[in-house]
């Protein structure tokens, strides 16, 4: 029993400095973002100190960040969606059919580093005259978000009996209605994972953004650079705007949780 409960403190004790270990940032950035630029540059009032909402009024006041989150939630919504509608037919073909090499090439499209894409697509968008639009930041997230729902859904789909899909075609359907109406209401789940998984790599995008956005379509990465000059960094406008792009991925993770994890937990179990 002391071994027990020796073991059972040690593990608490280990998962509370681990907790403190990765929510103290967060935790910083959100105090810091009702402190004055003096009060987070004082040690002396790390948690007691008298907050203010200029921060935020600021971001939204000066420097318009309601446009930056339409831009971003387009952009996220858009090529979610876009990469829905090309990647589950398409993990779904691989997964029935059993297309090795097509997967294969897929995963090498998921390794390869998104930066040695950048400069083809920016020269390519820029001979386009795409460059600064909300197509070219679509398509350029696509790349990465695509790949992943497929790789996502392919497992999913091999869990799924075969049997199913058979008794629908029985019944009178087509593949296609088999497919729309049978396999996608059952695998919920697993296009819930997928889209919020897409959504957020997109959401928190920075990579594409700083290349192929401008002015009209800024994201809310590329815009804390507004909060950044060479004199000085406004970090309470920062931290601010910081928690204001963290809030909506934070509200996604707590409510989807459960079928965040029921999706990849039926996706990695064959049946």
């Amino acid at each position: 029993m002391k071994k027990k409960r020796g073991s059972r403190l040690l593990q608490t004790l280990l998962t509370f400095i681990v907790l403190i270990v990765f929510a103290f940032p967060f935790v910083w950035m959100l105090l810091a973002s009702f402190k004055t630029q003096s009060q987070i540059l004082s040690t002396g009032q790390l948690f007691i100190f008298k907050p203010t909402f200029h921060n935020y009024v600021s971001v939204f006041k000066e420097y318009d960040f309601l446009k930056f989150i339409w831009n971003s939630f387009l952009v996220a919504f858009g090529s979610t969606l876009l990469s829905l509608i090309l990647g589950l037919p398409a993990a779904y073909a691989i997964a029935r059919h059993h297309l090795q090499k097509l997967g294969l090439l897929i995963l090498v499209a998921r390794i390869i580093p998104g930066i040695t894409f950048l400069i083809p697509w920016f020269i390519l968008f820029s001979k386009i005259h795409l460059v600064d639009t909300y197509t070219a930041l679509i398509l350029s997230h696509m790349l990465v978000g695509l790949p992943f729902i497929i790789w996502i859904m392919i497992s999913f789909f091999e869990a799924l009996p075969t049997e199913i899909e058979e008794s629908g075609l029985i019944d009178g359907c087509t593949h296609h209605q088999v497919f729309l109406r049978i396999i996608l209401p059952i695998s919920g789940p697993g296009v819930i994972t997928a889209s919020l998984l897409s959504f957020i790599f997109s959401w928190n995008n920075f990579m594409f953004s700083v290349i192929l956005a401008g002015d009209k379509t800024k994201t809310l990465p590329i815009a804390v650079f507004n909060f950044m000059s060479y004199s000085e960094i406004n970090w309470g406008a920062l931290m601010a705007a910081a928690c204001i792009i963290t809030l909506p991925v934070l509200i996604i993770a707590l409510v989807s949780q459960r079928y965040v994890v029921s999706g990849l937990s039926a996706g990695a179990v064959k049946g």
